[in-house]
């Protein structure tokens, strides 16, 4: 696989990736657990391929209250399958219609979701898609904004901080990267990660925090009326 040049990746090297398929799997014992999925959605623009990204609205009902993450929710009772319920949820959160205006390009592994308890009974599984058309954006009351964020962000090791999360049990710090003022981390990130995993440079530890844009410049509010 082509290793891209100053951690620039384009969506054609993603759908390469995606096309021999992902190891890892099923998660033991999901087939127990409440599952939710996702929509991982990538264009390339003038810096290599860009993922969208939402923040969450703050909610004190909802663990995830106010954090960077996907499109994607609960899988229910009428979701003809896991795809069905992340294509459903992005129509709803955000007003993309991923059969309309987007391509398929894959799945990564399922994923344990985790709150400040610590770990859920709820298995979520990512989908991965190329916007091939303009869409409009139209949030619902669950989503504060959405962001396209430069994928070279995550793949450069210099661009990774460490922070401390108030009441998580785990304790001490975790990674994370900053674009705008926002905050990846948690699950956001371990999904992006795996997908990057051929571009990572192995065993890079977490470094102390860097002053915010350090990497990428601060400024605007970072949200996208139209993608």
């Amino acid at each position: 696989m082509e290793r891209p040049t100053n951690h620039i990746i384009s969506v054609a090297q993603l759908a390469e990736r995606l096309s021999f398929g992902f190891p890892g799997g099923r998660i033991p014992g999901s087939e127990a657990m409440a599952h939710a999925a996702v929509a991982m959605i990538f264009r390339d623009g003038s810096d290599g391929a860009e993922v969208l990204m939402v923040r969450r609205a703050e909610h004190p009902a909802d663990p995830w209250s106010g954090h960077m993450a996907f499109p994607g929710g609960r899988v229910e009772a009428t979701d003809e399958s896991y795809e069905a319920a992340a294509i459903r949820e992005t129509r709803e959160e955000v007003g993309i219609d991923l059969p309309a205006c987007a391509r398929a390009l894959g799945r990564l592994s399922e994923l344990q979701a985790r709150s400040r308890q610590g770990l859920l009974p709820l298995c979520i599984h990512p989908f991965v898609y190329e916007l091939t058309a303009c869409a409009s954006v139209s949030l619902n009351h669950e989503i504060q904004e959405t962001l396209w964020i430069p994928l070279r962000l995550f793949a450069d090791p210099a661009c990774r901080e460490a922070i401390s999360v108030p009441d998580d049990p785990r304790g001490g710090e975790l990674p994370a990267c900053r674009y705008q003022g926002r905050v990846v981390w948690g699950l956001s990130l371990k999904m992006l990660d795996d997908l990057l995993a051929p571009w990572r440079l192995s065993g890079h530890a977490p470094e102390k925090a860097k002053p915010a844009g350090e990497c990428f410049g601060e400024g605007g509010d970072g949200s996208v009326k139209q993608v």
